[in-house]
């Protein structure tokens, strides 16, 4: 079983050794009226997420930036 849901980044809390991001489905708003729009797929079939997650890698402090969307791929870990 596998599930890709499309995420925006919605907030970074920067504190002095990590990050806290803060993620929710992508909405199906602003999207031009004819419909076709990758984010309307996603927001059809996961139209509600949250994920909050803390990063303490240092490469990747600073690299993420509120309103960018990202794909997260989940797969049963066995």
């Amino acid at each position: 079983m596998k599930i890709r849901a499309k995420l925006r980044l919605d907030k970074v809390e920067q504190f002095e050794t990590c990050e806290v991001l803060a993620f929710s489905a992508v909405g199906a708003s602003n999207y031009p009226v004819d419909g076709v729009h990758e984010d309307n797929t996603y927001c059809k079939f996961t139209p509600s997420a949250e994920l909050r997650m803390t990063v303490t890698n240092p490469a990747l402090l600073g690299k993420f930036k509120p309103g960018e969307r990202y794909y997260v791929d989940f797969t049963l870990a066995e």
